[in-house]
């Protein structure tokens, strides 16, 4: 029994090839001269390290854990970011401030333990967007390459910037959410009434 999937049809060439054509020299001919076309033209790679292309703006790259004005950590070990993690790539785990580390942790739970495993990471941005302390952001740094998968599990000490090096994160934040943070009342990615926030202004 014959089972028919689509009424759609081809058509095929059954053309006979010219003698010129059974030679291949003419396509011969024609590849060699692309080919040495090319070598009168700028070559269109670049020597990396050594030099490198312009990113755009908004490129995503290597995550930092920010520190906020008084060189304390922001992370608060909520595991928002966790959540919307739609790769699974970040786990974490809390524990409590003890007295006398105020200066150390902003609040009173933070992140004792912060990995982000890069080879799974997708560099959505949606953890940037969950966070509800600023804590996290994707910068402009590249992800440097290695050769053992274990040492693509970033911990804290290397996303968690530091107190003398500081990363700009400036063109992460739009103009937009800049001005979405100067509205009285509200708070940063917390959900919000359209009208209540049209009153706002």
């Amino acid at each position: 029994m014959a089972l028919q999937l689509t009424n759609r049809s081809k058509v095929v060439s059954n053309k006979e090839q010219s003698f010129s054509e059974k030679l291949y020299l003419p396509a011969i001919v024609k590849g060699m001269a692309i080919t040495f076309s090319h070598l009168f033209k700028k070559a269109p790679t670049i020597r990396y390290p050594d030099e490198t292309r312009p990113m755009a703006p908004v490129y995503r790259g290597q995550h930092v854990l920010k520190l906020d004005e008084n060189g304390a950590e922001r992370c608060t070990s909520c595991g928002m970011c966790a959540v919307a993690c739609p790769a699974e790539a970040i786990t974490m785990e809390s524990g409590e401030r003890k007295k006398g580390e105020e200066h150390l942790y902003r609040e009173d739970k933070y992140a004792t333990k912060y990995e982000i495993n890069m080879l799974r990471c997708i560099f959505c941005g949606l953890c940037e967007d969950a966070c509800p302390k600023e804590a996290i952001f994707l910068t402009d740094r590249k992800v440097e390459s290695d050769f053992e998968r274990g040492d693509f599990v970033y911990g804290k000490d290397k996303l968690v910037e530091k107190v003398n090096e500081r990363v700009d994160i400036s063109k992460r934040q739009t103009p937009e959410v800049l001005a979405f943070k100067k509205i009285p009342g509200l708070k940063h990615n917390e959900l919000f009434d359209g009208k209540k926030l049209k009153d706002k202004h």
